[in-house]
């Protein structure tokens, strides 16, 4: 769990910092980072969504997963428990939902939180989640300094998310094989696709609804390619 620990205060310790800085920027210059973040975003996201290689447990993934979200209304939870830390810390619910939700998926879906949490638990080498710290620890400075301290929260579904990884490296190695990996990093690029797009305002896209797609698409590409269903 090392890695993990590291990671989650990376992401603290950045966020705070970023927070600091808020203070001293002016509106115009934050919207103007905002933009540029958002263009960096859609580009994580595109180089993401090229990891795929099996466009149908995608599209299925997505779908099933828009089908729970929308059922369970998972961005209106989101939403609330936005709402329920700005009672506590105070501010604005949605962008600290906002926040919350576009830096927790960056930082959870790709295959640096997964390959480096099966490594921390089977071979307890943390290296790459090390690495993948310095990333997360910088980026939440511009996240925090332009979002806000929804930033900060995200730290808790990064320990969650790969420490379960790591608890459970030996079992779930063999389901997240390179394959089974490439399919979660592409649907996860693609919804993170999705919140550049709402970073930017070009389309509204209820991004907490189709959350669930990234718990789908494991077991249908691990299925997809163990019965060679290309």
């Amino acid at each position: 769990m090392t890695g993990t620990i590291v990671n989650a205060v990376a992401i603290i310790t950045g966020a705070v910092i970023g927070i600091s800085l808020k203070r001293g920027i002016s509106n115009s210059i934050k919207n103007t980072v905002m933009q540029g973040i958002g263009l960096a975003v859609l580009l994580v996201g595109a180089q993401m969504s090229l990891q795929g290689s099996h466009l149908l447990v995608i599209i299925i993934s997505l779908a099933l997963g828009g089908i729970c979200g929308e059922v369970f209304k998972i961005e209106y939870r989101l939403e609330q428990l936005g709402i329920w830390l700005e009672n506590k810390v105070g501010g604005n619910g949605g962008d600290v939902a906002r926040a919350f939700v576009t830096t927790s998926l960056i930082y959870c879906v790709g295959a640096m939180a997964v390959v480096g949490a099966i490594e921390d638990g089977i071979q307890s080498n943390p290296d790459t989640l090390f690495a993948k710290s310095m990333l997360d620890g910088v980026s939440a400075i511009f996240f925090a300094s332009t979002m806000g301290i929804g930033v900060l929260f995200s730290s808790v579904p990064v320990f969650i998310y790969q420490g379960t990884i790591t608890l459970l490296a030996s079992t779930v190695k063999t389901i997240l094989n390179p394959y089974v990996i490439n399919q979660l990093t592409a649907t996860g690029g693609l919804l993170i696709i999705g919140i550049a797009f709402n970073i930017l305002e070009i389309k509204k896209i209820k991004i907490g609804n189709l959350l669930p797609a990234i718990l789908f698409v494991i077991p249908l590409a691990y299925f997809a390619q163990k019965y060679n269903w290309m």
